[in-house]
């Protein structure tokens, strides 16, 4: 089984040292182990959670909601809330991503009108 320090995790994530942390305090990785000095020591398993953490923050997942999707994950009978809340947050990307690319096409309206006056 492979361990991570921090600093791995932080550079195969993308998230600071301090994010890490932060996440860790508000429980949104669960029991990092540590090594007998005290030192965190991240599992694949935590990477991959934290794979999963990086794309909800990216896609503008409220940290309210993503602390509730971690904790309906520690329990196998919450599959429908998880499920719920999966397809919540998908409808909100939706419709970001329907207003950017009309936002989109009206930039490229613009684009075209002064391309047509040159």
């Amino acid at each position: 089984m492979t361990d991570f320090s921090p600093a791995e995790v932080a550079e195969k994530t993308g998230f600071t040292l301090d994010t890490l942390r932060y996440y860790e305090k508000e429980g949104l990785l669960g029991d990092i182990e540590r090594t007998p000095g005290g030192r965190r020591r991240y599992r694949e398993a935590d990477v991959e959670w934290l794979g999963l953490v990086r794309c909800l923050r990216d896609t503008g997942m409220p940290i309210a909601d993503l602390k509730e999707y971690s904790r309906l994950s520690e329990d196998s009978t919450t599959l429908r809330e998880r499920l719920a809340l999966l397809e919540s947050h998908d409808a909100k990307v939706q419709a970001d991503i329907d207003l950017l690319r009309a936002q989109q096409d009206r930039l490229r309206e613009k684009i075209a009108w002064y391309r047509s006056q040159l």
